[in-house]
This record gives structure tokens, C-alpha cells and sequence, in this order.
């Protein structure tokens, strides 16, 4: 099997659809070695935030010196993003490699009469294998979808647990309000375990206590009281914080938005945690270094300045409300083209709401997606707001169009959904070439 013929089969396991539940991972895993068993695994959920959260508790360990896996979904422009080891991508051939073991396992579980995984199942073991293979230090696993019947979640003792912002997304899975949301989400919190909490709306933070005190686990919440934002912009933040009584002055990173500073709490929490609760040695340097070093593709990512263009992944509302935070923050100056594309299942109208009102003009498009909104359909929606309007029906042909109405000191932004962005940044870096 080859990287190509490898790619066919994991997406063609799409047509299993995302079923919810443990039985068919487990038992594909078990078929492999059981190779997430010897792991020391830093489990994340939450609806907004995972990835940044993931990415900097990664680059942290990575400068401290260890070897550190990364498992994030989806991808943006190549599927290998899926599985790092210290920034660097899954090598091609060992996908394959691995992939063409996994695929036997499956081949096994179907002739013994049992469900074939799921697309993010086989994503899954393939990365558990090729971490174990590669004997990592640490892993970074994040969520797919929920938390409790999500596969990540046969991982049965996390050295640490992190809950993120909890908000309205994939409430077709998860349930209709933010306390059965917040359970699906505090489905991934272990018996006797630490956990960290990211500040929450109040009936999101009292379900998430009720699950550890009955885990009989260590909930660590996140305190921004004690955070001083000393400069944000577009380019770089700085800050002093106070997590569980150590104090790091002056930290630098290099994601904009405030929220991003938010989102680093949860990853200094880790550190610490880390640091007391099992020894692991941790500089004040590497946190530092990890911290400026530490970058989130798609997230108010500057992919071309001459006019200035940005992506952004925000596609709910939690994402919606912090991104217009950073519009009216950091692109206030800016006279802004926005290129839209959104899924028919998310909160349209509530996304538009937030963000249609300060941008300038607007290029619809439509993400490469079953579930992707007609951009007539979106056209329609947009009309009330009284913006120029244009269509450009395939990614690259709307961020043509947006290059070419945008004046060089007015900026570009492209959001809506993490499927459109990566293709509008593979089109714009290709011209940047």
C-alpha cells in the first residue's frame, strides 16, 4: 500500500458515518497490541480552543527536550498534520505501512461479524500505533467529537485531563443545552485523576464539578484574575499570569487574539501540573521558548500582507464571538473583505449576526463538504445586512475574487469553516510562491 492508496481507504471508510461509542475501537486497538496502554497521554476536550491548547502544551514539551506526539483533527491542507511527532508530520511511507496493518485488523473484525470502524477510529488507532512504535515521551491527544463516546477516549489514565470552553456545536451528537454538552465533554474525566477547567458559563462548571467529585478527581480550575495583558497585536501578545502560585513574567506568543493568552492558561495549568504531580522537569526556559514558538494553522493566521490576509477556523458561535473580539481589536483600522463559506448545520444566522456588521464587503463560497451551505442560499441570508456581495463558487475562484477587489491597505479575511480555510491558504501560499 501506498500514501495514495492509503488516503483512499481512510476516506473511504467515511461512508460509516461518525458513530458515538467505545466497542469498535477498543476492540480494533486490542487486534493492534493495545498500543495507547504504555502512553503518557495529556487527553483534551471542549468546544473551542482544543487545537491552540494542544499545540502550545505540545511546543512546551517539545523545548523542555521530549519527544512529543500531537493528535488534532481535521487537517488543513495535508492529512499528515493529523499525527506529529515534535512539528514534524507522519512520514508518508509509515502511514501506509500502518495503515495497511490496520486495514488487516479491520478485514479481521468484519469477518468475525463486528461493525467496521469508523473513519476517526482508523485515524485513531493508526496514530496511537505509530506513537507507541515511535516510543514518545508525551502525547497530546485531542478529542474528535464529545469527549465520553469519542475514540480518543479509551485512553483510561491521563496523566492530565483538560476541559476547554465548552459552548453550542454538533448539538445533534451532543445534546441541546450547555449541561449536556458540558457532560459529553466531562465524559473523558478518569477515576482519580487531575483535571484541568478552563473557565465556564456556571451550569457548564457545576456539571463538570459534579463529574470529579464523583471521579473522585482534582478539579484545577484556570483563574484569570491573576493575568495582566501588557500588549496585543496582530503579530505578537504579552502577558504576566499566575498559575497555582508560580508566576511567569513577560510571556511571549505569537498566535493573536486575546482569547489565544485565554487558551495558554490551560497549557501553562498543564506545565504546572505536570511539573508537581509527576515530577516531569520543566524549565522556566521552555516555557518560554515553547510558548513563542507555539503556532496554530487557521486560527488568525497571516498567510499574505500585501493586502493583508488572514484565516480564521471559527465556525460556531463560541468562535464567532471571539473572532469578532480580534476584528474589532486588532483589524479596527482596516477596511476588511470577508470570504464566507459555512455548513447548512451550524447557527448561520446567529455566526452572520456577530460578524457580518464589521467587515466591508463579502465574497460567498462554499467549503468542500457534504454538508456545505449553497452559496446562493448564504447569498440570501446576507442581503439584510446591505454589504456588496459577491460569488465565487469554488474556494480558489472566491479568493481571487477577494485579491481582487481588496486595495493593498485594506485586508482579506477568510472564515466560516475549518474546511474552506485550508484551501483558500493552499491557494494564496501557492501564489505567494
Amino acid at each position: 500500500m501506498n500514501y495514495q492508496e492509503a488516503l483512499d481507504f481512510i476516506h473511504g471508510t467515511y461512508k460509516f458515518g461518525a458513530k458515538l461509542g467505545l466497542e469498535n475501537i477498543k476492540y480494533l486497538l486490542k487486534l493492534l497490541g493495545n498500543p495507547h496502554e504504555n502512553i503518557n497521554i495529556i487527553h483534551i476536550a471542549g468546544t473551542n480552543g482544543k487545537g491552540s491548547t494542544s499545540s502550545m502544551t505540545h511546543s512546551i514539551l517539545k523545548a523542555a527536550g521530549y519527544k512529543v506526539g500531537l493528535y488534532t483533527s481535521p487537517y488543513l491542507e495535508t492529512f499528515t498534520e493529523r499525527i506529529q511527532i515534535n512539528g514534524e508530520n507522519i512520514p508518508e511511507e509509515r502511514l501506509a505501512e500502518i495503515t495497511s496493518l490496520v486495514k488487516e485488523k479491520i478485514q479481521q473484525m468484519v469477518e468475525e461479524g463486528r461493525n467496521h470502524p469508523t473513519e476517526f477510529e482508523v485515524v485513531t488507532a493508526i496514530g496511537f500505533y505509530y506513537f507507541a512504535q515511535e516510543e514518545v515521551d508525551f502525547l497530546v491527544l485531542e478529542v474528535g467529537l464529545g469527549g465520553r463516546l469519542d475514540a480518543t477516549n479509551v485512553v483510561e489514565n491521563p496523566l492530565v485531563s483538560v476541559i476547554t470552553p465548552v459552548g453550542y456545536d454538533h448539538m445533534q451528537f451532543l445534546g441541546d443545552t450547555l449541561e449536556k454538552i458540558a457532560a459529553e465533554k466531562g465524559g473523558i474525566i478518569k477515576e482519580n485523576s487531575h483535571v484541568i477547567v478552563y473557565p465556564q458559563a456556571d451550569e457548564a462548571t457545576q456539571v463538570l464539578k459534579d463529574i470529579c467529585h464523583e471521579k473522585n478527581s482534582e478539579m484545577l480550575m484556570v483563574d484569570f484574575n491573576k493575568l495582566e495583558i501588557h500588549s496585543s497585536t496582530i503579530e505578537e501578545q504579552t502577558y504576566t499570569v499566575d498559575i497555582f502560585g508560580k508566576t511567569y513574567n513577560h510571556l511571549e506568543i505569537h498566535m493573536a487574539g486575546i482569547h489565544q493568552i485565554y487558551n495558554s492558561t490551560s497549557a501553562l495549568a498543564v506545565v504546572e501540573t505536570l511539573k508537581h504531580e509527576y515530577n516531569v522537569e520543566i524549565s522556566d526556559e521552555a516555557v518560554f521558548k515553547g510558548l513563542k514558538e507555539a503556532r496554530w494553522p487557521g486560527r488568525l493566521e497571516i498567510i499574505k500582507r500585501d493586502p493583508l490576509t488572514i484565516i480564521d477556523g471559527a465556525h460556531n458561535i463560541h468562535g464567532a464571538e471571539a473572532l469578532k473580539k480580534s476584528i474589532q481589536s486588532l483589524l479596527q483600522d482596516y477596511s476588511i473583505t470577508l470570504v464566507i463559506g459555512m455548513l447548512a448545520d451550524k447557527d448561520v444566522e446567529g455566526y452572520l449576526d456577530l460578524i457580518i456588521p464589521h467587515v466591508h464587503r463579502v465574497v460567498i463560497t462554499e467549503p468542500d463538504n457534504p454538508r456545505a451551505m449553497e452559496a446562493e442560499v448564504l447569498a440570501e441570508k446576507l442581503k439584510k445586512y446591505n454589504k456588496a456581495l459577491y460569488i465565487g463558487k469554488t474556494i480558489p475562484e472566491a479568493t481571487k475574487i477577494a485579491l481582487e477587489i481588496t486595495d493593498q491597505q485594506e485586508a482579506i479575511l477568510c472564515a466560516g469553516s475549518l474546511y474552506m480555510i485550508g484551501e483558500a491558504r493552499k491557494y494564496v501560499r501557492q501564489l505567494n510562491k
